[in-house]
């Protein structure tokens, strides 16, 4: 069986493709069949002894991507895999309903120096909205999900747009039996590989010059989670990463910390606490009993939302299913 999508522009097309088709082989991947790329069209057939998508999945992958195309410069496989994983789950949209989501999402980016970052799923979505409408947000889930990535562009278009007077990032940092009593270096020094990831998010959306400036006027503050105790939180967008390992006495403590006009992302992963058996993880403790507190946002991800690679995805499905088994 074979079917075929005709783009009506030639830009169009040449972001469903990519730079150089770079985009067809991993379409090929996903549908398990082949395409053929000719003038202003995309060709889909079935491969012999092979159970491919079919043409159903195919005609509405390309009327997704068509819709994408107009709103992106750059269509990527993360935002491809989102689309076509949505379809394998029965959500095939009618062009209209595209179109509404489409609409959604340019309602849901984040603009920071000039990039635009979009959401890539559904919770995605729904994260950037509870971070513009809400005080306090959890945001739970595996690695990969774009937790932290969002919450650092959403921080960063608050103090770049005048909303926020600074960031602070802060995490807890006594892992694996290691004080920062015993790390060589100043502060700073002691605390700066716990928060790389952190400033590698920071680094996709600015210049390192630029992240150097907001550092040098206060305006990004960096700081482990214990240091955060008798201090008042004030107009600030407060990070909080790697929520799983902090003590329900620290959770508590950070909480409280917060003044009228700031706001703060908890983000972390349940499934990987470090923490000794003896004690409870603050992010678990203050998610069992926040949800039904005004003001609270939580959104919580699974594997179905990992945008970093299949493999992330496919690792963090066999755990799972290892954990249910056991």
């Amino acid at each position: 069986m074979s079917s075929t999508i005709v783009f009506e522009q030639s830009l169009q097309m040449q972001r469903v493709c990519g730079v150089n088709d770079r985009n067809i082989p991993y379409i090929e991947l996903l549908l398990n069949g082949e395409l053929f790329v000719h003038g202003n069209s995309i060709t889909y057939r079935d491969v012999p002894d092979r159970e491919g998508s079919g043409d159903a999945v195919f005609t509405n992958l390309m009327i997704r991507l068509k819709r994408l195309a107009e709103q992106r410069e750059d269509i990527t496989e993360p935002e491809i895999f989102m689309e076509y994983q949505a379809l394998q789950v029965g959500k095939v949209r009618t062009e209209a309903d595209i179109a509404k989501d489409l609409q959604d999402e340019q309602n849901s980016f984040i603009s920071v120096g000039g990039k635009i970052v979009y959401p890539k799923s559904s919770r995605q979505r729904t994260f950037i909205h509870l971070m513009r409408e809400r005080q306090l947000v959890f945001s739970i889930g595996p690695a990969g999900t774009g937790k932290t990535f969002l919450a650092i562009a959403h921080a960063l278009g608050e103090v770049l747009g005048g909303r926020k007077q600074k960031i602070i990032l802060t995490r807890p940092v006594v892992e694996a039996g290691e004080s920062l009593g015993f790390l060589p270096g100043d502060l700073t020094q002691k605390i700066g590989p716990y928060l790389r990831p952190l400033y590698d998010a920071m680094e996709y959306l600015l210049p390192p010059a630029i992240i150097k400036r907001l550092e040098d006027n206060g305006a990004v503050e960096t700081a482990p989670l214990a240091y955060m105790r008798g201090r008042s939180l004030n107009n600030a967008c407060v990070i909080l990463d790697e929520a799983q390992n902090t003590t329900t006495e620290q959770m508590k403590m950070f909480l409280t910390r917060l003044s009228e006009n700031s706001t703060a992302v908890i983000t972390g992963d349940v499934t990987q606490v470090d923490l000794p058996r003896s004690r409870k993880s603050g992010l678990v403790h203050a998610s069992a009993i926040l949800h039904d507190v005004p003001g609270i946002g939580f959104v919580e991800f699974d594997s179905s939302d990992v945008v970093r690679s299949r493999m992330v995805q496919r690792i963090i499905d066999a755990y799972e299913k290892d954990a249910y088994r056991s």
